[in-house]
Order: structure tokens, then sequence, then C-alpha cells
């Protein structure tokens, strides 16, 4: 099962079925049950029960501290094995390759491949491995991008130290996790067209089609030379097309880009050429 932030409406994706009938085939549907799907599930309030079969999980982070401190959140979770440790992207994807792990805990800002790429490279190379994103983060941020390219849960660093290992017997179990207070934030969300979106909408008209496509592609996560490659023009090209982002608009981080596609809700549509 796949999650988005506010708004937004989205394709279900799962390596199962589920009791709820949401599966890889199913329809779409808004955010707004998609929240009330999780909350309603008893992980979502209880966990997931542990299994008696060992979880391989290989961790990624460029901070030796934080990778030991996971670790030693985890002996917490006797069926939770760590089979491996990475200090970044190039190094996950070579170990993974080698090791096999069923679970990556991939931090996102690392030297030499960070979590982003990492992740869109294992869904290529080993689509059976399960990517849980575990970030500094907030999810408003970062999550529509790494749910495309494949990731299967996210974990603010800021979150309690056992919902680490919850996380990883739920993703682990097929589903997507997502921290019950974001999926009951969901549950809430409205769907109906609001003043913010169209205030959004409003600011996105000042912009032209070529800067319109640089800012959604921007929100999803890509850099400056990658996005060059999708519209055909540089990298500088597209750092010019950014500068006028911002004198029109005021938008400078890229944070500030993803709220304003989100309030748009324009994060799922196809940019123009």
């Amino acid at each position: 099962m796949v999650w988005m932030t506010p708004e937004l409406s989205v394709e279900y994706m799962s390596t199962k079925s589920t009791s709820t009938g949401i599966g890889a085939d199913a329809p779409r549907s808004t955010l707004q049950e998609v929240g009330r799907e999780l909350a309603a599930r008893p992980y979502a309030r209880r966990g997931v029960p542990a299994r008696a079969e060992p979880i391989r999980v290989l961790l990624v982070d460029d901070h030796n501290l934080v990778r030991a401190g996971m670790k030693l959140v985890l002996r917490a979770f006797p069926e939770i094995c760590v089979v491996g440790e990475a200090a970044d992207g190039q190094q996950a994807v070579a170990m993974a390759t080698r090791l096999r792990p069923e679970i990556v805990v991939m931090d996102l800002d690392m030297p030499n491949g960070d979590g982003l790429t990492a992740t869109r490279s294992l869904q290529q190379l080993l689509p059976d491995v399960r990517v849980l994103i575990v970030s500094m983060h907030t999810e408003e941020e970062k999550l529509l991008p790494l749910l495309q390219a494949g990731a299967r849960g996210y974990l603010s660093k800021s979150a309690a130290e056992r919902d680490l290992g919850e996380a990883i017997r739920v993703v682990a179990s097929g589903d997507v996790y997502i921290r019950p207070v974001i999926a009951n934030e969901l549950a809430h969300a409205t769907v109906s067209p609001s003043p913010r979106r169209m205030d959004a909408r409003s600011r996105l008209e000042g912009l032209s089609k070529r800067e319109q496509s640089v800012l959604t592609l921007t929100a999803r996560g890509y850099n400056g030379p990658e996005i060059g490659q999708q519209l055909g023009i540089t990298a500088k090209t597209v750092d010019t097309y950014k500068q006028r982002i911002e004198d029109k608009i005021g938008l400078s981080h890229r944070s500030e880009y993803v709220r304003l596609a989100l309030e748009a809700d324009v994060l799922l549509e196809s940019p123009s050429q």
C-alpha cells in the first residue's frame, strides 16, 4: 500500500494483496481513504506480531554512531538480524547485491550516492529488496518522491526508538510503513478544493510551462542534471529557470517547491516539455 501527502490521489501498490483487498492492481483512491485504511489497521495502534524466521537487514548511513545506535535499538527485536552496514548509496547497492537482505534501512543525505538514487537502483536490480527510509527530513518534504522511487516506508529520525523495529516488521510483512500519527492526519484531510489550493494554482499560473515543469521535477526530488536530461536542456539552464521561479513567486528551498506542488495538486501530473 502506498501513501502520499494531503489532497493527492495515488494508486495503491503492495507486494501482496491484503485482507482489505488492496493490492498491486487496486484502483485509485483518495488520500483520505488511504489514511482511514491505515489508521484502522491493528498495527497502526499495537504493532505487528514478531515472526519466527529472521528478518535480514542492511543498515545504510554515513555516520558510524547512527548505525551503531540503530543496531543497539534493534537488539530488542530478536527476529531482526543486521547482516551488514554501508556508509553511502553506492556501498548500499553493492552490499545488497552481495548479501541479499530482505530490508535496507536507508538514510537520505549521503555522499557517493544519496538514498533516493540508491533506492531507484535497488528497485531496478533487486526488486525483492524492500527499502525503509530513516531520515531527519519531514514526511512532507520527502515522502512522495521516495515512494515513487519504490521505497516501502518512511520513518523520521525524531520518532521513538521502538518505531524502528516496528517499521521493519511492517515492511517485512509486505505493507508500507508510515507513522500512525501521519495516517490519522491523512484520514482527516479534506479532498475538496480549498482556498489554499486555489491560491497555489494561481501562483503556478504566473510561471511559464517550462518553469512549471522545473518546479514539479524539483519537488519530486530530481537534481539539476536529472531535470535537464528529462527536459532536454542543460543543468545551467535549469538553474536559470529556478532563478526565474524565485524571482516570480519567491521559492528558493526545495521544501518550498514541494509544499507548493502539493497544495496545487500537480505532483503527480506529467511535466510539460
